[in-house]
């Protein structure tokens, strides 16, 4: 017997967990000034994850989906990318999209309820927020084979749990896209858990990157609580993709610290023990080790900005609850050029219903 076929699946970290170097750090890295404002989009991240939920428990936010302990893969990605790529994320990737440029209020009216949060006033041709499993990357490799035709220097990124790796959106996308050699970039946040069911459970695979040999193109892990590792592995990648060399998956291994959803009590499926190890992992410690000890920022300073980020979520949160809630009939807007009949009885015992309805004081929850 001979063999057909063999693959290998690198694996790239810089920082250790105790924010040691373990490798010679990438250009990109080499001043550690550099790395500042990726600190400080990850604080700004999680300082925003707190209120959100804090605005549920509240209620005066909907359902949301925390991003703990995964701040360093949205970071990672959205800080490679360029104005002109396409971000297409999952329900958990506020962190990227805070960085290309959402608004945190237009994030808090979404997760509220309100489709103008939506309607981006800066990255206008990004997608908004994929609730369903794994069905944007069908999207973003439709995106990619678009740039392609177009011959236009983009790329289309897409951002995933480990949980969409089980659907059948994600191979017929990526099989696409391998097929075709499209500039898309997909990325894997391997956080352990689709819900409640966890990663061994979900696939034999010894890694979700070697998925990607199916499909014909590279895969890669990455530890995704590595922001350094993340932004050169995904900028790599991207680069990849722009001269015209196919599309790449990108495994991020990282741990969901906080539950699902605030729908969710992940108490009741995962080990306290465990969860508590993980902490140790995280990525905001990693790196704010690794920059006191280079001096480029002391305790006085950390505070300072985690002070300043808390601030700044205050005054985008009062923005969010001072926006009128919207005309009922907005629902009906652009559904139809000229709305059938049944709709428009349906539009009039809407508003019937909204003008006897009480509303919140803050319009919201």
């Amino acid at each position: 017997m001979t063999t057909a076929a063999s693959f290998q699946i690198g694996y790239t970290q810089y920082l250790g967990p105790d924010g040691e170097p373990v490798h010679p750090l990438p250009s990109f890295a080499s001043d550690p000034q550099a790395l500042l404002p990726l600190y400080r989009a990850m604080v700004l991240t999680r300082a925003f994850d707190t209120k959100a939920v804090a605005l549920q428990r509240t209620g005066q936010l909907g359902t949301f989906a925390s991003s703990v302990g995964q701040e360093a893969i949205g970071v990672g990605v959205a800080s490679a990318m360029r104005p002109e790529d396409v971000l297409f994320p999952s329900y958990r990737d506020h962190a990227a999209q805070l960085l290309r440029g959402v608004t945190m209020t237009e994030s808090l009216l979404y997760w509220g309820g309100d489709e103008r949060g939506s309607n981006f006033s800066v990255p206008r041709l990004d997608f908004p927020n994929c609730v369903p499993i794994g069905t944007q990357v069908c999207h973003a490799a439709g995106a990619a084979y678009a740039f392609q035709l177009r011959k236009e220097p983009r790329v289309a990124v897409a951002i995933f749990g480990d949980g969409a790796t089980s659907k059948g959106d994600f191979y017929e996308a990526m099989n696409f896209a391998g097929a075709w050699q499209a500039p898309l970039v997909l990325v894997i946040n391997n956080n352990q858990w689709a819900i409640s069911l966890p990663r061994s459970l979900q696939s034999a695979s010894r890694t979700l990157a070697q998925k990607a040999v199916a499909a014909g193109i590279d895969g890669v892990q990455v530890d995704g609580n590595d922001v350094i590792a993340m932004h050169h592995v995904v900028g790599a990648a991207l680069a990849k993709a722009r001269r015209g060399d196919g599309p790449t998956l990108i495994e991020a291994l990282s741990y969901r610290l906080g539950d699902h959803t605030t729908a969710d009590d992940a108490t009741r499926y995962r080990d306290a023990e465990v969860l508590s190890q993980q902490w140790e992992f995280e990525p905001l410690r990693r790196l704010r080790s690794y920059l006191l000890r280079m001096k480029v920022l002391d305790k006085a300073q950390d505070e300072q900005l985690g002070k300043a980020c808390h601030a700044q979520v205050e005054q985008a949160v009062e923005a969010y609850l001072a926006v009128a809630p919207p005309d009922v009939a907005s629902m009906f807007d652009h559904l139809f050029e000229v709305l059938p009949l049944a709709m428009r009885e349906q539009l009039a015992m809407a508003q019937r219903f909204a003008q006897a309805a009480p509303v919140a004081e803050n319009g919201h929850g």
